[in-house]
């Protein structure tokens, strides 16, 4: 098993291309090609962490939060970062992230804090836009069944519950080859017209380079006319934050009592109770203020989140009750989710669950 085998693995569910753009996601320290030991899972790459990786052979850190952020001039020491990142290299200790990646997929963080609080009815708080990309071609009409079923099966035509999804044209083609040109049909500097179909079909962005090498590998022109679009439809699988409810409505003080019983946490921050009943919640794990519009769109009677600011409370304007539980604490359980994900993948392999508690704030 190569470190590059659970990247891949991993990032089938997760794709790094759905990651937000300011991140920092995918293999950070180390050669994908060596030969993984065992992979230790955590919230954060902390010294202590790498600590616990070394203590344990483990020579590989899966995290959900980049140790690496912003950009290194030097590796000196000098703090935190700085000597994690050296003792994992001294100690041939690969580190991958995957942050936002997590966030943005239907079954990650936000879904496991969903099931954390036994919440159902599960689905995307705010959709990620331009997920969705349109190929359309022209081949020969006798060969548009084969380079379909190929495209198929490469992923693309799949849109919510529907596969094998494309739209046809029938048509004529023209082209004119020059001497230099190999054909496979028609002749050298004669006009040749062809039977073609033209097929428009839709796949996620993260699959067009397997959509084009699919695309070029089936098609028999020596040049193959194509061109791609991104659309404006949303995938309802990728984006941020959830919109989930419980099975039976609670009192506001129970909910928070819940909450923190639940999540394991001293106490929360919560704007003013509006006494009323608490049902449907919108959840988005660590940084959460931008969703705030979005959650109270969704009609949910609260959110739960981490980060808010002192303004950001205002914002609630007696609509929804607005509950931060901290960051660390929004995100705690996203490691055990990763050891699930990745064990049901590779049983094969030993995944162990980091018991360094990395939360850098205390209670008193």
């Amino acid at each position: 098993m190569l470190i590059k085998d659970i990247i891949e693995a991993l990032e089938k569910d997760a794709p790094l291309q759905y990651a937000e753009d300011f991140d920092n996601v995918g293999l950070l320290v180390g050669d994908k090609n060596t030969k993984a030991t065992s992979a230790l899972i955590t919230l954060d790459t902390t010294e202590a962490v790498v600590d616990e990786a070394i203590a344990k052979n483990c020579n590989l850190i899966i995290s959900f939060h980049p140790i690496i952020f912003k950009g290194l001039k030097s590796l000196t020491g000098k703090n935190y970062v700085e000597r994690a990142v050296l003792k994992a290299i001294k100690n041939d200790i690969a580190i991958y992230a995957i942050h936002t990646a997590l966030d943005n997929y239907k079954k990650g963080v936000n879904a496991m804090l969903c099931d954390q609080l036994n919440l159902i009815n599960q689905r995307i708080l705010i959709l990620q836009k331009q997920t969705i990309k349109k190929l359309t071609t022209f081949v020969p009409k006798s060969e548009a069944e084969q380079l379909r079923t190929a495209l198929f099966n490469a992923g693309a035509g799949s849109i919510g519950n529907y596969s094998n999804c494309s739209f046809n044209v029938d048509g004529i083609g023209t082209f004119n080859a020059n001497q230099v040109a190999n054909p496979t049909i028609g002749k050298k500097g004669k006009t040749h017209y062809e039977n073609e179909t033209q097929i428009n079909i839709t796949f996620p962005k993260h699959l067009e380079a397997k959509i084009l090498s699919t695309l070029f590998k089936t098609h028999s022109y020596e040049e193959v006319a194509y061109e791609i679009s991104t659309l404006e439809n949303t995938n309802q699988s990728i984006g941020m934050g959830m919109i989930a409810q419980f099975e039976q409505e609670m009192e506001e003080k129970d909910f928070l009592n819940y909450l923190k019983d639940k999540m394991k946490v001293p106490y929360v921050r919560h704007t003013q109770l509006l006494n009323k009943k608490i049902k449907k919640v919108a959840v988005l794990g660590g940084s959460g203020s931008f969703a705030i519009g979005a959650a109270k769109a969704s009609g949910a009677d609260a959110f739960v989140t981490a980060d808010l600011k002192y303004h950001d409370f205002f914002q609630a304007e007696n609509n929804i009750l607005l509950v931060d539980i901290g960051h660390y604490e929004s995100e705690q359980y996203t490691k055990n989710g990763l050891v699930a994900i990745l064990t049901k993948k590779i049983p094969n392999f030993a995944f162990v669950l980091s018991n360094t508690n990395t939360n850098p704030v205390k209670y008193f």
